[in-house]
């Protein structure tokens, strides 16, 4: 039980409701438009879905870990993570990484050809992202495009097929969690610059990247704004429409540029609990649309 918090630890497990959510929106919008599923078809496929969601944060989250190693032996902050304090030796993490791997291609295997064919490269997207702050301060994007493939991963298994409105809620995902991702790098500026990593903030500095992060997060705003008027989708859209921009404009006010005591409670608590949120009302509002 103790080894198994340490890896959930690891991968920072509770942060699985950053994308799961938007996952379950894309999977729901799928069974909308395939009404030939069976509840049987509908319970299995819900399940293979979240498998693919945990397998492949597992894997990306615990690369990352491992890729990150020394450098987070190096900074204060993180030096306490399992693998630089020892917790979990760096063969065991890698040998973590190749299991989900190899678990997220199982599980699209069972799902349908088009997943199957496209999972090394979801695969390949989610891993890279550990090597690109080494190279290029636009890191917090390919963060962004990886968990965006959530919603549209979601859609394509049900259906086989791409689709406008699960890419829209893709494109929200990525702006939301490039925006957001600007944001906790905040704290890491002047470490990155010591030691030549690349992120917004050691490129801008504090004040500028903070205003990137608002307008990325304007852009996720006026997404969901346009999905509301595409889809015409019910009442129940706009309310959890309301509560996620409002929290993305709450975490925006509590984070200053002379003040990062509270990031943490703006990028874990906030966006989890407005993804939640969002997602909640957004499939309640599937359901009850016509």
């Amino acid at each position: 039980m103790q080894k198994l918090r340490h890896y959930l630890s690891l991968i920072k497990f509770s942060h699985t409701i950053f994308a799961l959510p938007f996952a379950l929106i894309g999977y729901y919008l799928a069974i909308k438009d395939v009404e030939i599923f069976s509840n049987t078809s509908k319970i299995k496929m819900f399940f293979l879905v979240v498998l693919c969601m945990i397998f492949a944060r597992s894997a990306a989250m615990a690369f990352n870990r491992y890729i990150d190693r020394k450098i987070d032996a190096k900074n204060p902050r993180t030096a306490s993570r399992e693998i630089p304090a020892g917790i979990i030796p760096e063969q065991k993490a890698l040998y973590f990484v190749l299991i989900n791997c190899v678990l997220f291609i199982a599980t699209t295997f069972c799902i349908n050809a088009i997943c199957f064919y496209l999972s090394p490269i979801a695969i390949f997207t989610i891993l890279f992202y550990s090597y690109t702050k080494r190279f290029t301060s636009l890191c917090h994007f390919v963060l962004g495009i990886g968990l965006s493939l959530a919603p549209i991963g979601a859609y394509l298994a049900v259906t086989g097929v791409f689709s406008l409105l699960p890419i829209l809620f893709s494109f929200t995902v990525f702006t939301w969690v490039a925006g957001f991702d600007i944001m906790y790098a905040l704290q890491d500026e002047e470490f990155d610059k010591s030691e030549d990593l690349f992120s917004i903030p050691s490129q801008l500095g504090i004040t500028k990247a903070l205003k990137l992060s608002t307008v990325v997060h304007c852009i996720t705003a006026a997404l969901i704004v346009s999905i509301g008027f595409y889809s015409n989708l019910n009442y129940s859209y706009w309310i959890g429409a309301a509560i996620f921009i409002g929290l993305l404009i709450y975490q925006h006010l509590i984070v200053k540029p002379n003040d990062l005591s509270r990031i943490n409670l703006a990028f874990g608590t906030t966006n989890g609990i407005a993804s939640l949120v969002f997602a909640f009302f957004t499939i309640l509002s599937i359901y009850f649309t016509k």
